[in-house]
């Protein structure tokens, strides 16, 4: 099953096509004012790179956030138009989810983190598993600040990646030693990981609907900070 992933979330957006077998082609569609212009040729880029039309797909996927607004509604209503269009099944995957996933194979608990702008950071914490990684509680929004003193709670070693780690880099680099900051080529989602993630879930038919796929937004009423949740048991 060919399965066409579109990412975003971020301003660094990318599309890709791929099987369970790997990845076909994927490009880059830096951010622009209006997505669209850029998110078609992109896609129409990796179908002709891999000698492909629109009918040869057996799925589509969209990042659905937390991440710029703009972008994800762009994303959103073109990967569902063209799922519509096409009869294809969708899915949709959290951008965060999707950062976490490249970093699989480290030993370290890995905090996903997206800049959220205004002094702000998407977040989520996981875990390696077997194949690949599990979210541990929700998908939060917080100061940097916040997050360093919830961080800092936790006797686990941790690697923080995303743009979100990269901005506020002092903030967390300052908090605790255990702290690692991950590097440029892991500050962003791609719809490589994607494509990855998402023909997984349709290979075992766990398909979204079209009217129930919506962007994720999260927002700071409705996304306190769980202290005893972050808060995790120092050593003796």
């Amino acid at each position: 099953m060919l399965v066409l992933g579109i990412e975003t979330s971020t301003p660094q957006a990318s599309v890709a096509i791929g099987s369970e077998e790997g990845v076909i082609a994927s490009a880059l569609a830096a951010w622009r004012p209006n997505y669209v212009e850029y998110l078609l040729p992109a896609i129409e880029f990796c179908l002709d790179g891999g000698g492909l039309a629109y009918n040869d797909l057996g799925g589509i996927a969209v990042s659905r956030g937390p991440g710029l607004l703009t972008g994800l509604r762009v994303g959103v209503a073109t990967a569902k138009a063209l799922a519509q269009a096409l009869s294809l099944p969708i899915v949709g995957m959290a951008s965060l989810d999707l950062l976490a996933y490249e970093l699989r194979y480290s030993p370290k608990t890995i905090c996903a983190m997206l800049d959220a702008r205004r002094g702000e950071v998407y977040y989520a914490l996981y875990r390696t598993s077997p194949g690949g990684i599990q979210r541990m509680g929700d998908y939060g929004l917080a100061t940097p600040e916040q997050l360093a003193l919830g961080i800092a709670a936790r006797s686990d070693d941790m690697l923080m990646v995303g743009n979100g780690a990269l901005v506020y880099r002092d903030v967390f680099s300052s908090a605790d030693a255990r702290v690692e900051i991950g590097t440029v080529s892991d500050a962003y989602p791609t719809a490589v990981a994607l494509v990855e993630l998402a023909t997984a879930r349709m290979m075992r038919r766990d398909f979204d609907s079209l009217t129930g796929l919506n962007p994720m937004y999260l927002r700071r009423s409705a996304r306190p900070i769980e202290w005893e949740r972050m808060r995790g048991r120092r050593s003796a």
